[in-house]
């Protein structure tokens, strides 16, 4: 941006606020010092600079910010590369400029890529943020205008810039429903990153726009007539394109520039909310609407309170159009976000959308209470900054937003951590549901607790899915740290031990377990396993490769295997020897697995530990042999699995599906049921591919409610 170009913009802008009334002396004395250091910039670096401030003011003015905000920006660009150290400024101005001066580290660690190790340049500037909400307005404001200002850049500036844009600013936009600023900082930082594509569509939406504008031009005409002869007052025009938001639509729609509804759009503003409706009405009795293209959220607001009408329809000469109502609140909230409803200026009291931004932020730094790592913080923003996220809400009606595939007790930690601790149940629309259901955008929960704070480790289990979202893990792990080590110790074990169990291993050496999971002793590991910084299924892999078959007391002198063989055993020294896996143990691939050679069936394949094998080896040690798994992938093994349950309707039709749902082949099932205590006892053979299916399926069916037992049988 040039000096030439900024001094007048300035000085227009000036006298507009000056004509409103606007500006105290104090403002008025900074303008002028802005003023005379945009005449005497000696560089054009520092003309570009002074430019951006002027910008930044511009929009921060269009978006209805006070004073303090506007001065903020003024000290601090005028500060150049150092931090302001103004004296006389009020309280709420030095607030800002610390805000802002935090918000530089956070750029400078970007650009060096240090967030990926590191987020305490990060926390700063949340901390800024959370102080005075004010300091977002200024970086996405100077942001903005930074990026218009890009072609002095060189190529690699110019992507870092749209790259931070994308990953934090833009986001950061969109959460606060500023999208009179979202959109744009898009769309620049969309140009910048992928100018071809850019220019693509931005030349595909040249070459229609005749044709599109007379188009739209005659849509309005016919819409507005009959919005009149209904009595109905509106504000029609049609609706600008955003190139970022196209080609996103493209991009999910897997489809072309042509096949798109919205490419020619008009948007009414009315009156109120009755009117919203009854234009909706006009428009579907005009033109047909195009089924699953309808969208109510003024219903179902989005997450950062976005309210309004979007419906397609097949409009005159059968061609597409797009329409979208709104009241004209909606529309000062759609464009303007929470800076719609800032109340410095008013002295005002509270609002609640403004609140719920305020308090998602504070969030964010709620884990560095309970001793989170800078990684981990990380984590939690890169989640709750995403935009895939789903819609829920309480039974007041009020909505909250969880990262997608977040489950009731993510939900229910997201309320409060009392309320995940003490968590039971849930329902989801009226009817109960597992805690590691997963609802969708629009589901109403409630959450249902007992009076004692009680959370389960197997909360922590990635296997039984009851949690996905950082900040439920970090609130269960938190309380079982606070619990002493005796009782971790002691959990740990249980694990353990249950792991053994449930897979049938036996003969394991213990101590040689805790040096691959890098810990000095046996009950180290156990209060890892208990505070599920360890995982029962990584555990479940590390015995396997631990179990080594014995060798045999006297190995046969046997030619080694052909190069190349496709069986799924390999017979250790011998090839094209028929082999076939032992009913007694059923091994799996993973298993550690010894032959016996029988009399006229081939090599009997047995799992190491097994009792059959045992027997057999004392008998005739000789024909003991050694053998492992080849390389072939699509063999399918026989199992045999044990659940036990308390029985109830549809539990063994739930159990099947998740069997199926595993690609696991269901060969038969045996089912008792005791009636006098209702225990159901389910054998089922089963085939599967390898040792990873198995382990993955059982903590599956573990997990299905009323299930108190899934394991292999021996």
């Amino acid at each position: 941006m040039k000096r030439a170009s900024s001094t007048p913009d300035f000085e227009a802008w000036l006298q507009s606020r000056s004509r409103s009334g606007a500006g105290s002396p104090e403002f008025a004395a900074l303008c002028r010092r802005l003023r005379q250091a945009l005449k005497q910039a000696d560089s054009s670096d520092a003309s570009a600079q002074l430019g951006i401030v002027v910008v930044a003011l511009q929009l921060l003015g269009d978006l209805g910010l006070d004073e303090e905000t506007l001065s903020a920006t003024i000290l601090y660009g005028l500060a150049g590369e150092s931090t302001p150290t103004e004296e006389n400024v009020s309280p709420g101005v030095r607030v800002l400029l610390e805000g802002q001066a935090a918000a530089e580290k956070v750029w400078t660690l970007y650009a060096a890529r240090g967030t990926h190790t590191s987020a305490e340049g990060l926390r700063r500037l949340l901390l800024a943020i959370v102080r005075d909400l004010r300091v977002v307005f200024i970086l996405l404001a100077r942001q903005l205008a930074r990026l218009r200002a890009a072609d002095r850049l060189t190529e690699d500036e110019r992507r870092a810039l749209a790259q931070i844009t994308a990953d934090i600013h833009a986001p950061l936009a969109n959460r606060l429903g500023i999208w009179q600023l979202k959109w744009e900082l898009e769309d620049l930082a969309f140009r910048l990153s992928q100018p071809e594509t850019y220019k693509r569509i931005a030349r595909l939406l040249d070459e229609r726009r005749v044709d599109r504008e007379g188009y739209i031009a005659g849509a309005i005409a016919q819409l507005r007539r009959a919005l009149d002869e209904a009595g109905i007052a509106a504000d029609i025009a049609g609706r600008p394109k955003h190139i970022y938001s196209i080609w996103k639509k493209m991009q999910r729609k897997d489809g072309d520039f042509g096949a798109l509804y919205d490419i020619r759009a008009v948007r009414l503003l009315v009156k109120d909310l009755p009117a919203c409706y009854a234009a909706l009405g006009v428009v579907h009795s005009l033109w047909p609407y195009i089924p699953g293209e309808f969208d109510d959220y003024i219903a179902r607001p989005k997450g950062n309170n976005y309210q309004s009408l979007h419906t397609a329809v097949v409009g005159p000469e059968g061609k597409t159009l797009e329409v979208q109502i709104r009241s004209h609140d909606m529309h000062a909230h759609a464009e303007l976000g929470v800076a719609a409803h800032w109340r410095y200026k008013e002295g005002g009291g509270g609002d609640a959308s403004f609140e719920r931004k305020v308090a998602w932020m504070r969030q964010l730094l709620e884990a560095k209470d309970d001793g989170d790592d800078d990684a981990a913080l990380l984590a939690g923003l890169r989640t709750d900054l995403h935009e895939d996220r789903v819609y829920l809400l309480t039974p007041r009606g009020e909505v909250m937003d969880l990262p997608r595939g977040a489950t009731v007790l993510d939900f229910a930690y997201h309320v409060h951590t009392d309320v995940g601790h003490r968590c039971r149940g849930a329902k989801v629309n009226g009817r109960i549901v597992p805690l590691a259901f997963q609802p969708s955008s629009g589901d109403r929960i409630e959450i249902l607790t007992a009076k004692e704070k009680a959370p389960r480790r197997d909360w922590l289990s990635a296997q039984h899915g009851f949690l996905t979202t950082h900040r439920g893990l970090e609130k269960v792990r938190t309380w079982f740290k606070r619990v002493d080590h005796t009782a971790n110790l002691s959990a740990g074990r249980a694990i353990l031990d249950k792991e053994l169990k449930r897979l049938a291993l036996s003969n394991v050496e213990l101590d040689s377990l805790p040096p691959r999971f890098n810990h000095k002793s046996l009950d180290e590991f156990l209060v890892a396993l208990a505070l599920g910084d360890v995982s029962a299924s990584q555990v479940a892999r590390a015995l396997h490769e631990m179990v080594a078959p014995p060798k045999p007391a006297a190995a046969p002198a046997l030619r080694p295997p052909k190069a190349g063989a496709k069986d799924a055993l390999t017979i250790d020294g011998v090839g094209n020897l028929l082999t076939q896996l032992a009913r007694c143990c059923q091994p799996l691939p993973g298993d550690a697995v010894m032959g016996f050679i029988t009399r006229g069936r081939g090599v009997s394949v047995h799992r190491a530990d097994c009792a059959s094998l045992a027997r057999l080896r004392v008998r005739d040690p000789s024909r003991v042999i050694e053998v492992e798994w080849g390389n072939r992938r699509e063999q399918a093994y026989e199992v045999d699995v044990l659940v036990k349950g308390y029985d109830r309707k549809w539990l063994h039709k739930d159990i099947t599906n998740v069997i199926a749902s595993a690609n696991a082949h269901l060969l038969a099932v045996n089912t008792r049921v005791d009636p006098v205590s209702g225990l159901a006892t389910m054998n089922f053979a089963l085939r599967v591919t390898d040792y990873g299916q198995l382990s993955s399926l059982l903590g599956r069916l573990a997990a299905v409610p009323n299930v108190i037992e899934a394991r292999r049988l021996a």
